[in-house]
């Protein structure tokens, strides 16, 4: 899409992100002026702390003073909208644009007002079930993308000390914990929410994710589990899966000196990750089609921009300036726009050679075989979170963050209740958030 001198009216815009690292903010403003260069129109790069752009956003509309883009999370798209913060028009139109099937539909689906998009989706992850692909092979196992080859890979594979089935989330008041059973209760198609708000959790599907919430973890070490053990376990080779973030992805390959792979002599060999596989979409008896737990960016359009500069930098920012957009941070940035409709896969072939780490560099496609990358990628296509689709984000934040979920699966895990219980001690906890 070439973008001519004098399509844009104005002559600065003001654009609000949460990439504020120097390296990241210098990124941008190179981005910036490769956009002013081909428009006119200069970008005004403002940083804004993640944690304050809930009240900045909402002061500055009520000042008037708004900026024109705002890079934001998923958490702000549809309550901005329904706000008046947004112009959801705006963004429907660049999605048009630049084609709607060039993007990944779970992006898009979270960000759904009905009869378009609150926010352009502009990158995002999915969490993954990492496992020791090699080990799975030996065995004649079935990748984990279900709780019963999940289940059939701890029978197999967990020979503690040498090797443990699982390293499972056990420490209630980490967040590590409530991030990967929101993942497990979507696989199994669970959630405490419908359109109307709180939704008592179904006994017999919830029974099957504690179930298998309590075979992981009694396939894992003692003690107060979190990301920590989970990531030191699988980099000394003592565990076939954990369950972890994309940004696990350049350390597993020595690319990182504060968390070496060591399993063997060598903090920087890339053998660990020639023998792991992931899976992002997984399933649970209850949901055949399973989910993935994915986290959006978005470009929000606000309803005080300079519309059509806006927009168009917006469409620069996701089309010729794509692959920067993405160079930003490549490890946590899939690509939630795979390509165009002439080239399908422009987008990630390109963020595939993208270099990724901190103390060396390498790219992905180099690290991982295409199959892999595109799994990786491909959990956008499916990604879900509680509440998105029931408008009810937010509800489903508070009832993430009061943990009630945590303790009550510990509790079900270490035999103090039965799984009737468990279930009805959740729905009377999680009734009384609003």
């Amino acid at each position: 899409m070439a973008l001519t001198a004098g399509a844009v009216s104005a002559d600065t815009i003001r654009f609000w992100t949460t990439e504020e690292q120097p390296e990241r903010l210098a990124k941008q403003q190179e981005m910036a002026a490769q956009f002013e260069a081909e428009t006119g129109t200069a970008v005004e790069v403002i940083p804004v702390t993640e944690s304050d752009l809930g009240t900045r956003a909402t002061a500055a509309f009520a000042a008037g003073d708004l900026p024109d883009v705002i890079y934001h999370t998923l958490q702000y798209a549809l309550p901005w909208a329904e706000a008046g913060i947004l112009d959801t028009d705006a963004a429907t139109e660049v999605v048009e644009d630049l084609g709607e099937d060039t993007f990944a539909p779970g992006a898009l689906q979270m960000a759904s007002t009905g009869d378009g998009v609150a926010s352009v989706p502009v990158d995002g992850w999915t969490q993954m079930i990492v496992y020791r692909k090699d080990k799975f092979e030996e065995m004649g196992l079935e990748p984990p993308t279900s709780f019963a080859n999940v289940t059939a890979a701890l029978e197999a594979l967990h020979n503690p000390p040498e090797m443990y089935g699982f390293v499972a989330a056990t420490k209630v008041d980490e967040n590590f914990m409530s991030q990967v059973l929101e993942h497990v209760f979507l696989a199994n198609g669970v959630s405490p929410v419908d359109d109307d708000g709180f939704a008592p959790l179904d006994e017999a599907a919830t029974t099957e994710v504690l179930e298998f919430y309590r075979a992981i973890a009694e396939a894992s070490p003692p003690g107060e589990l979190y990301w920590k053990q989970s990531r030191e376990l699988y980099f000394a080779g003592q565990a076939a899966m954990i369950i972890w973030s994309p940004f696990i992805l350049d350390e597993l390959a020595g690319l990182r000196d504060s968390a070496p792979p060591t399993i063997n002599d060598d903090p920087t060999s890339a053998e660990l990750a020639s023998l792991t596989g992931i899976v992002t979409n997984f399933s649970g008896p209850s949901n055949p089609e399973g989910a993935a737990w994915g986290d959006i960016r978005y470009f929000g359009i606000t309803t005080d921009a300079d519309t059509d500069a806006a927009m168009e930098f917006v469409k620069f920012s996701m089309d010729e300036g794509y692959t920067q957009t993405l160079s930003i941070a490549p490890e946590g940035k899939f690509p939630v726009r795979k390509g165009t409709a002439e080239d399908p896969q422009k987008f990630t072939e390109a963020w595939s050679q993208l270099p990724v780490g901190v103390d060396r560099k390498a790219p992905l496609g180099d690290l991982y075989d295409a199959a892999m990358i595109d799994e990786i990628v491909g959990g956008l296509d499916v990604a879900q979170r509680w509440g998105v689709a029931e408008g009810q984000l937010s509800l489903a934040s508070k009832m993430i963050n009061s943990q009630a979920i945590n303790r009550i699966v510990r509790q079900y895990i270490d035999g103090e209740v039965d799984a009737a219980a468990a279930v009805a001690a959740m729905n009377d906890a999680l009734s009384q958030i609003d």
